[in-house]
């Protein structure tokens, strides 16, 4: 949709609509480890505790008297913990968002505005200058080095496929692609 605002203004607006879905927001966390500092953590630490389980394990094969049935279960628990907790996390969103119903997006030039069935949001591209897209949507992120706060925008929820080129463009326009 492109609307007039004035003689030599044209503002152009890309509308989105959808119920948020598990899948969406752990493709938006998975891409959230991948910009935030915090991120290289869940990104290492399950290939250090799988190295740590692995020297456990030769241990137990070796015979030797150091080996640690309580230490190999816990680098295994801690080890999935970890590769899950993204979408651990993405559950728990999603049935917060279940609540609110249809999620209706507006992206204009100005910056992003949600609203749901019981709120209404607005968020100014200040508020979150950086973005990244994933092949399931676009997450807007705020420009702390964890990116505490983030916004989800899923293609899914675009009327037309074409929507998606807009939609890049205006964020490409007002936002640092990270």
């Amino acid at each position: 949709m492109v609307m007039d605002m004035g003689r030599d203004a044209v503002q152009d607006v890309v509308e989105l609509t959808y119920r948020p879905e598990v899948a969406d927001f752990t493709s938006a966390l998975r891409a959230r480890l991948r910009v935030s500092r915090q991120g290289w953590i869940y990104r290492w630490m399950p290939f250090v505790m799988g190295c740590g389980a692995l020297v456990e394990i030769v241990s137990l094969v070796r015979g030797d008297k150091h080996f640690s049935p309580g230490m190999l279960a816990s680098m295994v628990v801690a080890t999935t913990a970890l590769a899950l907790s993204p979408w651990l996390q993405a559950r728990a969103f999603q049935r917060l968002a279940e609540q609110r119903g249809v999620f209706r997006a507006m992206v204009t030039e100005s910056g992003v505005s949600v609203a749901t069935d019981h709120t209404t949001g607005s968020v100014a591209w200040a508020a979150q200058p950086r973005y990244r897209e994933t092949a399931r949507v676009f997450v807007l992120f705020s420009a702390d080095k964890n990116a505490t706060t983030f916004t989800t925008l899923p293609k899914r929820g675009l009327a037309d496929p074409a929507d998606a080129d807009r939609l890049r463009a205006i964020l490409d326009r007002h936002l640092s692609r990270v």
